[in-house]
């Protein structure tokens, strides 16, 4: 496993090579935003863990411009002391996948990691999927609605899958939780906190909302016209 640490503190940076690559991965590390920006672009990585406070551009900027400038779909494991509902929105707004608060368990950082390869692999294992103007396929990672780019995470892109392909149905959470996470199910915010970020991405650039929420049952797809 390539893992790509983008971090400035030089304490974190060797614990995580001492704790990681005694178990087979190769790490590569960045010392500030643009560097990392600039290794995460041009290499090829299986996840990405990013400090969120970094010299010359913050974690925010790298996330949003690896997804948006570059279209980057690398799961990214996010570092920080910030720990709000409202920090973590932002940060799975911005292109994070996962969000791990300081200090942290390496041991659970590792248990992270290997949730975000999982489940970024499993984007491959769907065909290609639609509903009313919204369109997905995992094989390219190219998600569109009315025929404009959709950017979004990994598991981002899952959510999206598994609405299209039940829409106009309900999907309850405990099923979506299922589908994303498998048996590693994470806190009891996150499913809103990317359903949050799915929403911004996919609703609120039209002037139509197609994503419905049923609160505390699931969410669905409803077209326009049904």
């Amino acid at each position: 496993m390539k893992l790509l640490v983008i971090e400035d503190n030089p304490d974190i940076v060797a614990n995580l090579f001492a704790y990681l690559e005694p178990m087979g991965y190769q790490l590569d590390v960045a010392r500030n935003g643009l560097g990392g920006l600039a290794q995460a672009a041009a290499g090829s990585y299986d996840a990405i863990v990013l400090d969120l406070t970094l010299p010359g551009l913050d974690g925010l900027d790298v996330a949003r411009r690896l997804r948006k400038d570059f279209r980057r779909p690398t799961p990214i494991l996010m570092l920080t002391a910030r720990d709000t509902i409202a920090d973590k929105v932002n940060g799975f707004e911005n292109g994070a996948d996962d969000y791990l608060v300081k200090p942290f368990s390496l041991v659970e950082l590792e248990i992270r990691l290997k949730a975000l390869m999982r489940r970024s692999h499993g984007l491959q294992l769907s065909a290609a999927v639609s509903y009313a103007d919204v369109n997905f396929d995992p094989d390219t990672l190219e998600a569109t609605r009315a025929g404009k780019p959709l950017q979004l995470t990994p598991t981002g892109y899952k959510l999206l899958a598994a609405l299209l392909r039940e829409a106009p149905k309900l999907v309850r959470r405990e099923d979506l939780e299922r589908e994303v996470w498998g048996n590693d199910p994470p806190d009891s915010d996150a499913l809103r906190t990317h359903i949050h970020a799915l929403r911004a991405a996919l609703d609120k650039p039209f002037p139509v909302p197609l994503l419905k929420t049923h609160p505390g049952i699931g969410y669905r797809l409803v077209s326009p016209d049904a």
